[in-house]
């Protein structure tokens, strides 16, 4: 499994430590035995892997091994104890390392009468010392060998991750939210203590004239690409692309050059006031290409985006919750859709380049989002000095009728939709919502978890 800086994917790096106890216990043998399963099963995993060579048993050891794992750039810790280790470690480990820790229990020789390991006793207590401490970490329990243990492994490295590389991100905000939607606004300090990212403001202006000033060339060759991509048009030709391209050109050199994470951008009112122009089909470019985006300048949208790449959930689509009944809500935008959640170009439902449904200008694309698949709805907010998660699975459907932009009706099993909508509402939720495909809950429960985010249910 790879995760995306940008639009490029970056491997998560690995730091593995094998912790023990300098008056050796249990079945030593057996333990060693398991570490070189452990071995073998890290190695088969998409991560970059740094092992430590030598047992962790005292404090000196400890130093040394954390110490290797940072200059080798891991991102998570995942400590393990074969056989139990020494409990007066884990404070010493919970200063030292900053980052979120995964703890791996493995399991006992199921033969003999012998306690062969203890290794889920030493990670209980570790885990206990931990919260006390108030540090982020996963456990993990199980047979290195198991698919599901190497399934709820990989999770919980993800999740860690996440968290990890939220707290050195830096999202980028044109402009601010659109007008009248305060509720998008965040407050930078906030967003820093709570997940480490920083916000940096640019000016309207500034990305204005960043778009007049792509140079001719550079507009000519993303014009190929555009029409690489087969979107048929509809009420509009290819007079609209060279705008549309230096719109995109604009928003891509944020991150190619202010590197940023993360991109927030003011899309209305000056973007078609003043250039003629909306931003959707560059921001649909950009989803599509794995660069979280948010539009109307919703930060929280943005980041949440972010998040969804690191632990890979796939594109991410911001839009409105636009109506529902007691069994569906309807999802709907201007036009942003990611080209992977619709039909293919060409086809019913498919992207195309259009106006805007209300202010009649290019260039949005209109799709629908494709039915059948399993989806998660996705909320990060602000409220009160915290942060919120909320996730709602569902499966997306054929729409009843056809809209203009881009639209999916998605159902919700299990639950009365008038219920959760008012229960989201007064608990301040914004009115955009983040689509992903697939059923991503336990995995967004466990990053809130280690980012310490409140869980909205």
């Amino acid at each position: 499994m790879r995760v995306i800086r940008g639009g490029r994917a970056v491997k998560i790096r690995v730091g593995v430590v094998f912790l023990g106890r300098t008056r050796p216990g249990f079945d030593q043998q057996y333990g060693q035995a398991m570490t070189e399963r452990v071995r073998s099963c890290l190695a088969s995993m998409p991560f970059e892997i740094y092992q430590e060579p030598d047992k962790v048993a005292d404090e000196p050891s400890l130093r040394k091994a954390l110490t290797a794992c940072r200059e080798r750039g891991s991102e998570v810790l995942l400590a393990l104890q074969t056989t139990m280790g020494d409990g007066r470690l884990a404070p010493v480990a919970g200063q030292l390392w900053d980052r979120p820790i995964v703890l791996w229990a493995t399991p006992e020789n199921p033969e003999g009468d012998m306690i062969s390991s203890c290794s889920l006793v030493g990670a209980h207590n570790w885990a206990s010392i931990f919260r006390r401490l108030e540090r982020a970490f996963e456990i993990v329990t199980g047979h290195p060998g198991s698919p599901a243990t190497v399934a709820e492994l990989d999770r919980a490295i993800r999740c860690a991750a996440t968290a990890a590389r939220l707290r050195s991100a830096r999202v980028g905000l044109v402009g601010s939210h659109a007008p009248g939607f305060f509720a998008m606004g965040t407050e930078p300090f906030v967003l820093s203590r709570a997940l480490g990212v920083q916000l940096q403001t640019f000016g309207l202006e500034e990305f204005l004239d960043i778009v007049r000033g792509v140079p001719e060339g550079d507009v000519a060759g993303d014009m190929d690409i555009v029409r690489s991509l087969g979107l048929p048009f509809k009420d509009v030709d290819e007079d609209a692309l060279p705008m549309a391209s230096r719109l995109y050109l604009g928003m891509r050199r944020y991150f190619d050059r202010e590197n940023v994470d993360a991109l927030a951008v003011r899309c209305w009112p000056e973007l078609p006031a003043v250039l003629g122009q909306w931003p959707y089909l560059g921001m649909t470019r950009l989803a599509s290409e794995g660069f979280p985006i948010g539009i109307e300048g919703d930060v929280d949208g943005a980041i949440c985006a972010l998040a969804g790449k690191h632990l890979g959930m796939g594109p991410a689509h911001l839009t409105d919750w636009l109506e529902h009944d007691a069994d569906t809500v309807t999802l709907w935008h201007a036009g942003n859709l990611p080209f992977s959640l619709s039909p293919a170009p060409g086809t019913p439902g498919g992207p195309r380049i259009a106006l805007h449904f209300n202010v009649r200008k290019p260039a949005v694309v209109e799709s629908v989002m494709r039915p059948g698949m399993p989806v998660t709805i996705v909320r990060l907010w602000q409220l009160e000095g915290t942060y919120r998660l909320a996730a709602l699975e569902g499966e997306s459907l054929a729409p009843r009728r056809q809209l203009m932009g881009s639209y999916g009706l998605v159902r919700l099993p299990g639950r009365d939709v008038r219920d959760v909508f008012l229960d989201l509402v007064h608990r301040g939720m914004p009115h955009h919502v983040t689509v992903f495909e697939g059923h991503h809950r336990e995995l967004l429960l466990r990053f809130a978890r280690l980012a310490r985010l409140a869980w909205v249910d």
